[in-house]
Parts: C-alpha cells; sequence; structure tokens
C-alpha cells in the first residue's frame, strides 16, 4: 500500500505540470455557502462540478489550497480521494464521458483570495482571485484555460446585502438570514469568480441595448453616487458601439469595497473597486473614478469574454483594457486629453527603458507600465497604420471567433493581417517583441495626429528662455502652463491665478514659499473645488504667514477631503501646532487622530495618521499597538509601513 501512495504522489507530482484541460473539461461549478457572521471562523459549503472525460486518465484535480474535504461522491458514488493541501484529487479509471457529476463537502480558512474585513461599525466580505488564487477559498481550476459555467447559493446575515456574478436568480428572506442564489450563462476562468457581502444600497440604470447597469454604494455615501458613477451609462453605451461585439454578460455590477488590494477588478459582470474612489463633487475634480471604471468595463470583453492563456499573453488583457478606456475617456474629454495620455504613458516608458528596466511586451515578467501602457500603445500604433475600418473589423472577428476561450498574440495579429492583406511581421518585432519601447516612432506619430502635443513639447522652461513669462499670460494650454510653473514657480504672477483648475493646483503645487504680493490671491486657492488644491495651499499659507494662522485654520476647519480625511487630517496637525489657536481642544483633537490608527479605518487613513503622529513625534502607546496590528493586515502595502514605521520608532530610542 505504501508503495502505490508513493507511486501516486510521484505521478502526481508529474502530471500536475501537465495541462488537465487537454483530458477534462470541467463544465458547471455549483456551490452553496453558509456565510452567516457568526459561522466565518471558516468557509463551509457543499459544491457539485459538472465535467466532461476527453481522454481517458486515471485521476483528475481541483486545486484547492488548505481546504479540507468530507463526503466526496462521483455519478452519486462515494469515491477514493486525496488532498495533498493544495489540490483534491480524484482516483479513479477514468474513461471517455459527458455530465459526469462530482460532489463533496468542504471547510476553507483562506489567508487570501477571500477577506472578511471591519468596516467601522460593520463587516464585509469580498474576494480577489487574480493573483490570489481563488482556489484559496472555493474549490476550483487555477488554469485560466479552464472555463466553467458557476452558480453560487448564499446564506448571509439578515442586515447584509450579497452580490456576485450573474443575475440574482432567487432570494428568500427568512427569520434571521437570507438566501441569495446566484445564475450565470457562460463559462469564465474560476479567477473570475465573485462575491462580495456587505451593507449597500443601489442605483440602477439601462444600457442603450438593455443592460441592466447596478452601481452600489454605502448607505452613507448617497451623495457620492452620482460623481463616483458619472458618465457610466455613456461609456458603456460608447464601448458597445465602439468594440462592436454586443456586452456579452447578463447584467454589470460595480461595488466598492473596505481596503481593496487594487484599483479595481474586472470580475465577470461584477467589478469590485477600492471605496476609495467614492467621491463627492469636489473629489471628481481630483480623483475620479471615471479612468478606472472605463479600464474595468473593457475587461469584460477583453479579459473575460478571451482570456490570455498565459502570463506570455497578458497585454492582451491589460493594454486593450488600458487602450479602449482612453477611447471612452477621449469620448468624454476631448482629443488633447487622449493625447495627452499617451504622451505621459510614452514618456514613463522611454523612462523605463534608460533606466534599464524595459522588456519585450510578451516577457510574463513585465511590468505593469509594459503590459498596460505599451499595450495600449499597440493597440494606437497598429490601427494608425491598418486604419479604422480594417482595424475594428479585425477586433470584432477576433471576438467572434475566441468568444469564450483562451488567446494568444497570434490570435489577435492574424485576424487584423486578414483584412489588412498583408504581413504585419515588422509591426510585431518592433512594437511588441523587442526589449525597448520605440519611442521615437511614438512621438512621431504623436506629431503627426496632434498639434496640442507639439505645442507641449515645444514650450520648455529649463532653459529659462525669455519666453517663458509669456507663455503663463498667453496662448499656450494650461497643461503647458502647468509645465512651465513646474520649472520655473518663480514666473507666477497675480495673473496667473485667473486660469483653469490645473493652472491653479500646480500654483498650489510648486510655489511653496509664498512672496506677499501674491497672498491674497493664494488665499483664493483655499476656495478652489479641489480638495488637492486645499491641502497645499492650507500648509502653504501656514508655513509661510505665522501671524495669520488662526484665520487659515478657521477657513478651513469644515473641509475632510478625500476618504483618507487628507485635509481633516492635515487641519488638526496644524491646529496642534498652532499653541495660541484656542479654538478647540487640543487633546480631543489629539485623540481623533490616534483614532484614525485603528484597524476599522481604511489603510491609507491609517498610514496618513501614523506618518503625521511620527512627524510630531507623538505616537503614543494606542498608536503603536495599532501599528502592531497593522503588521497583520491583508494588505501589503500597509504591512509594509507598519514595519518601516516600527524600525523608524525603534531608531528614534
Amino acid at each position: 500500500m505504501k508503495r502505490l501512495l508513493v507511486l501516486f504522489l510521484l505521478f502526481i507530482s508529474v502530471f500536475s505540470n501537465a495541462q488537465q484541460t487537454e483530458f477534462v473539461d470541467f463544465k458547471i461549478g455549483y456551490v452553496e455557502l453558509d456565510m452567516r457572521f457568526d459561522k466565518l471562523d471558516s468557509i463551509r459549503g457543499v459544491m457539485q462540478y459538472t465535467f466532461d472525460i476527453l481522454k481517458p486518465i486515471d485521476s483528475v484535480f481541483l486545486d484547492a489550497k488548505g481546504v479540507a474535504f468530507k463526503n466526496v461522491f462521483l455519478n452519486e458514488n462515494k469515491i477514493e480521494f486525496y488532498n495533498d493541501g493544495k489540490k483534491l484529487w480524484i482516483i479513479n479509471n477514468f474513461e471517455v464521458s459527458s455530465n459526469n457529476k462530482l460532489y463533496f463537502q468542504f471547510a476553507s480558512n483562506p489567508k487570501k483570495a477571500l477577506y472578511v474585513v471591519d468596516k467601522e461599525n460593520s463587516y464585509q466580505v469580498w474576494t480577489q482571485g487574480q493573483g490570489k488564487y481563488t482556489s484559496n477559498w472555493l474549490p476550483s481550476i487555477d488554469d485560466v484555460n479552464d472555463k466553467i459555467i458557476f452558480g453560487l447559493s448564499v446564506a448571509s446575515d439578515k442586515s447584509y446585502e450579497v452580490i456576485s456574478n450573474g443575475v440574482l436568480d432567487q432570494f428568500y428572506s427568512q427569520e434571521n438570514d437570507n438566501l441569495w442564489f446566484f445564475k450565470t450563462k457562460h463559462p469564465m476562468s474560476s479567477y473570475l469568480v465573485a462575491l462580495v457581502i456587505g451593507k449597500y444600497n443601489k442605483k440602477t440604470e439601462t444600457s442603450k441595448s438593455g443592460i441592466p447597469l447596478e452601481y452600489y454604494y454605502y448607505p452613507e455615501d448617497s451623495l457620492k453616487v452620482e460623481p463616483t458613477y458619472r458618465y457610466s451609462k455613456r461609456m458603456f453605451d460608447f464601448l458597445e458601439e465602439e468594440i462592436g461585439f454586443a456586452y456579452p454578460w447578463q447584467n454589470y455590477k460595480q461595488v466598492p469595497v473596505h481596503d481593496f488590494l487594487y484599483a479595481g477588478m474586472e470580475n465577470t459582470s461584477c467589478t469590485i473597486f477600492s471605496d476609495a474612489f467614492m467621491v463627492d463633487d469636489i473629489g471628481f475634480n481630483d480623483k475620479s473614478y471615471v479612468n478606472v471604471n472605463a479600464h474595468e468595463l473593457a475587461h469584460q470583453w477583453f479579459g473575460d469574454l478571451v482570456t490570455a492563456t498565459s502570463g506570455e499573453h497578458h497585454w492582451l488583457q491589460e493594454g486593450f483594457a488600458t487602450y479602449y478606456a482612453l477611447l471612452a475617456e477621449r469620448d468624454i474629454f476631448g482629443d488633447n486629453h487622449y493625447y495627452f495620455k499617451l504622451y505621459e504613458s510614452a514618456v514613463d516608458l522611454g523612462r523605463q527603458d534608460l533606466a534599464g528596466d524595459g522588456t519585450s511586451l510578451l516577457n510574463p515578467k513585465s511590468s505593469s507600465l509594459t503590459f498596460y501602457q505599451r499595450g495600449a500603445w499597440v493597440l494606437h500604433a497598429l490601427r494608425s497604420l491598418v486604419g479604422d475600418e480594417v482595424y475594428k473589423k479585425a477586433v470584432k472577428s477576433y471576438l467572434e471567433k475566441h468568444q469564450f476561450k483562451n488567446v494568444e498574440t497570434s490570435d489577435f495579429i492574424k485576424e487584423v493581417e486578414r483584412f489588412y492583406g498583408k504581413s504585419l511581421n515588422t509591426f510585431v518585432n518592433v512594437w511588441i517583441k523587442q526589449k525597448d519601447f520605440p519611442v521615437d516612432a511614438a512621438f512621431g506619430l504623436l506629431q503627426e495626429q496632434s498639434t496640442f502635443i507639439n505645442e507641449y513639447i515645444m514650450v520648455d522652461c529649463q532653459a529659462k528662455t525669455s519666453k517663458c513669462e509669456d507663455y503663463l499670460k498667453y496662448y499656450v494650454s494650461d497643461e503647458a502652463k502647468v509645465k512651465v510653473i513646474s520649472q520655473m514657480p518663480e514666473l507666477v504672477t497675480n495673473d496667473t491665478f485667473k486660469h483653469g483648475f490645473k493652472v491653479r493646483q500646480a500654483i498650489s503645487q510648486y510655489v511653496r514659499q509664498i512672496p506677499k504680493e501674491l497672498k491674497d490671491e493664494y488665499e483664493t486657492l483655499l476656495d478652489d473645488k479641489s480638495y488637492i488644491t486645499i491641502e497645499n495651499a492650507l500648509y502653504n499659507l501656514w508655513t509661510s504667514f505665522p501671524e495669520e494662522r488662526a484665520k487659515y485654520l478657521s477657513k478651513t476647519r469644515n473641509v475632510v477631503g478625500f476618504n483618507d480625511k487628507n485635509v481633516r487630517l492635515l487641519w488638526i496637525a496644524l491646529n496642534l501646532n498652532t499653541p495660541f489657536y484656542q479654538a478647540d481642544n487640543k487633546q480631543g483633537l489629539f485623540e481623533e487622530l490616534v483614532g484614525y490608527t485603528d484597524e476599522r479605518y481604511n489603510a491609507d487613513l491609517r498610514m496618513n495618521a501614523f506618518n503625521y503622529l511620527n512627524l510630531m513625534n507623538a505616537c503614543n502607546d494606542t498608536c503603536k499597538a495599532n501599528l502592531e496590528k497593522a503588521k497583520s493586515h491583508h494588505n501589503w502595502r500597509m504591512v509594509k509601513f507598519a514595519k518601516d514605521m516600527s524600525e523608524k520608532l525603534e531608531n528614534k530610542k
């Protein structure tokens, strides 16, 4: 028996590195989960998979990291299985067959991929499968090449909403809890399975093509709904028309969550995004959700409908999503915005190459800058080469031919070549395969296509020419004026304040020591509809004119800022360091600042609070205890920050 087990373990170590999809096709996965709060010490569920055997094989597996199993049945017969802590192995002499049923009960205690987080006076559950593996909480297939139709049934606490992929097919309200049944129609990779549980309200619109668009928000954020989701329907309608392929899923949901790992994640029909993007009308001007919104929406086609076979072709997801998000923004904000974003990314890609960090777009270890921005540039350059008509026909054909399947770069290029009628080998070598980004060709395209970019490049005051003063007075764009201010802030005059939002924000950023002759105009920055401008201006005025500190603190008393309370935290710190300003209880303000280090607040707010307390040498025992807890946070940024700050505090002793 021991010999047989050794042979089996040797077999699975070899087989697990092979493509199971050559032998087995998992078709449908249905799971029932108990997600009531008093049960969340572990995730418990029952699950059934339906699968086909494509070639004879003596075992199949599901990925299941740290998952416990019992009562495993194959086609209604109890079956021998092996759980190695990473996979569930079903041992059987499988012959070619269809509609096999695998049933089991499971329990998982995930350390990643599913997160239970405190959110002030409630809790949230949310998932992140990409890069973290859904199999940490749900037995599934990590291989993106096996696409499955999923259905989820969830038991939850009475006062909580449950959100998942697909449509809510059934809902039952019971005395103490609710039952939710979600149903999808088409297959998807397991990393795109989504689950969110929390306290939400919802606003719904309908796209031009009849797709329900669901916008979730916290009950206390009703005033942030319009600015956060601004342009959502317009972008949805635009992308359907621009891509030329109908939105492929039943509905589209967007859900903000607390302390999310990334900006957003394009789960099939259910984007999860960071609640840092829930903004009011003022916050929209500084940090809107528009680009992330469009990017994750574009992924519903490029990533979810057609999925890259491996990391080598990851740009087919991120490059496409970045490019189509730019097109959606172009529709809203105009050509100059579009070309300026391309210009900025070309500069960043060129700098990456100069630093020796550039890679081929087909290198699976490429940076996000390469996958996202170079990928977008490939599509812009390709469209410029072959023309709009050929490009759009090729994209539509590519999606039609490979829908609900997996793709490689050659699959897309073949479609473009078919409609273009010429080889694209040279283009592919230069724009996709070679290590260095073709920065000269990129700038050449921009200068051919945009007078705005030509002007921006022309305006350069590093040499401090006599023209620079005129640039701030006359005809050049606000973006060019910002460039001048960043290079020669001493040229700012009272007349410069008369220009637009971007110019005024640049003044707050680059004119830090304020000349007395600019004081009156500079004070008007505190009235701008920008939390970044107000934060910069408050600090610069407070440091430049000590005798006026009470006035500035009084004027900004009720300004909070973004979700990280950027203005409020600065205001508290400045108040505590203004001894003669006695309008507030200093101890109460200090306790408020320390309170924001608590784990019930979002990571950005906590890090801001920790930073101010560290600058003030005022991290007390409560602060230090919260810093210690932060070392075990699920977000790596918070963990790194906590460890670095702890080290700094130790070095101060």
